[in-house]
């Protein structure tokens, strides 16, 4: 090893800890509740919307967030010794320079890296939507790659075990929606790594929305599917290390030996813009973090038979179907929802619904971040979309319910209710999620 890696690679560095360990259920959430996070720079946990102080508007700042990655590295990866490791990640696993921590790992000897695991749209991400690259050899590394997409239980336990690893580490990029699939393959992995007897890391990166508030409705357990596991909010306003501090504490049979390592340097009211990340696609629809901040609301359009922006330069910006008109963003702007305009929009989309073809709709146009609500926001577009578009039907399977995690929104808006009675009728089961969720906080 070079003197000239191993610099880079402790570039940037405070050491320290956010660490959560334990064998059963009340061992699990004493640790993770009573974590000190000493010399993490994650300055304690934060009450719901605090971190007022911090850029609240994603102004660039001088100090540079690290995450927990840049941690685990610039501490000699002395939490990974003696451990046959493997990796669960995808193409936004990288470091401040756009290495993969793969790549950077497989070439240090401190690390025995053995395996890597690849989620949905896969390691390297090469797959669209709902596939996955397989089982196969990393060309660049050599490394055997295991496909966890749709895996889970026994059978993603036995991928564990086959594979030779003790230690598995989580490191993706998360975009801060309940249906985005990388939040259920953490919780997946962390429930067959306790079946399997391995151990858990997640590093962590900030959640690119902020972690402000959660918002939208919680998940009804009779609705649980990979785009929803666990009880918990829409856009649930957590980085993934405290979600799986959240998923060990309350909702895992059998609690796992879990680790977390915060990242430094970012407060809960941060945009992605502010960390000095280099931004990567989580997947092939999610091009930018502007697509993110609008993903928890406008995803939603994916239960319905309106383009939700797939095939176009901007997915979840760009709505619309044939025969939809400029009424629609008219009834939209009258609302007057915050932080939002809308522009009618016609486009063509190159894939998934409509492709090829030239349809009417909308664009979203946020002008103010902090003010604008994206769950509030996407159910008001579908109340306007349904009074304005006599062609508005939902998706024959009802998969809005899934999206949504109960029947109750696909009910209200058919039996005529506003945007504001919808989401009237998720605030109890809101404010009980926020309560719970600020025990497993990390940033303020």
């Amino acid at each position: 090893m070079s003197l000239s890696r191993r610099g880079l690679l402790a570039a940037g560095g405070a050491l320290g800890a956010a660490a959560a360990t334990g064998t059963g259920a009340a061992a699990a959430r004493a640790a993770e509740r009573g974590a000190a996070l000493e010399g993490a720079g994650a300055e304690g946990a934060g009450a719901e919307g605090a971190g007022a102080e911090g850029p609240a508007g994603g102004r660039a700042r001088d100090r540079r967030v690290l995450t927990g990655f840049e941690r685990l590295a610039a501490d000699g990866y002395a939490r990974l010794a003696g451990q046959r490791v493997g990796v669960v990640t995808n193409p936004t696993g990288i470091t401040a320079e756009a290495r993969h921590i793969v790549d950077v790992m497989h070439a240090d000897e401190r690390v025995d890296l053995v395996a890597v695991f690849g989620p949905e749209h896969g390691f390297r991400g090469t797959a669209q939507a709902g596939g996955s690259e397989g089982r196969y050899d990393d060309p660049a590394t050599g490394l055997p790659v295991y496909d966890t997409y749709l895996k889970s239980g026994q059978p993603l336990a036995d991928v564990f075990t086959a594979s030779g690893v003790d230690t598995v580490v989580f490191d993706i990029q998360d975009v801060g929606a309940r249906f985005y699939t990388y939040i259920w393959t953490l919780y997946d992995c962390m429930a067959a790594a306790a079946l399997a007897g391995k151990r858990f890391v997640v590093l962590d990166r900030p959640n690119p929305v902020t972690g402000r508030a959660a918002l939208g409705p919680v998940l009804d357990r009779a609705y649980a599917t990979f785009v929803g596991r666990e009880p918990i909010a829409q856009a649930h306003g957590m980085t993934v290390a405290e979600l799986a501090r959240l998923f060990n504490g309350e909702f895992l049979a059998r609690p796992v030996e879990l680790e977390t390592v915060a990242a430094t340097g970012w407060r809960r009211a941060e945009f992605f813009d502010a960390t000095g990340l280099p931004w990567v696609p989580p997947s092939p629809n999610m091009p930018t973090p502007d697509t993110a901040l609008v993903y928890s609301g406008t995803c939603l359009f994916e239960g319905t038979n309106l383009s939700e922006g797939r095939g176009t330069t901007r997915p979840f910006e760009l709505l619309g179907a044939e025969g939809v008109d400029g009424r629609w963003a008219e009834a939209a702007n009258a609302l007057e929802l915050p932080g939002v305009r809308f522009r009618e929009a016609y486009f063509a989309p190159t894939f998934s619904k409509f492709q090829g073809k030239t349809v009417g709709g909308l664009q979203l146009m946020v002008h103010d971040r902090a003010a604008f609500d994206p769950v509030r926001t996407g159910i008001a577009l579908l109340v306007t979309a349904r009074r304005s578009w006599s062609g508005f039907a939902w998706r024959a399977d009802n998969w809005i319910d899934k999206l949504t995690g109960s029947s109750r929104v696909r009910t209200l808006i058919d039996a005529g209710a506003t945007a504001d009675e919808v989401v009237a009728a998720w605030e109890r089961d809101l404010a009980a999620f926020r309560k719970l969720r600020q025990e497993y906080l990390i940033y303020r």
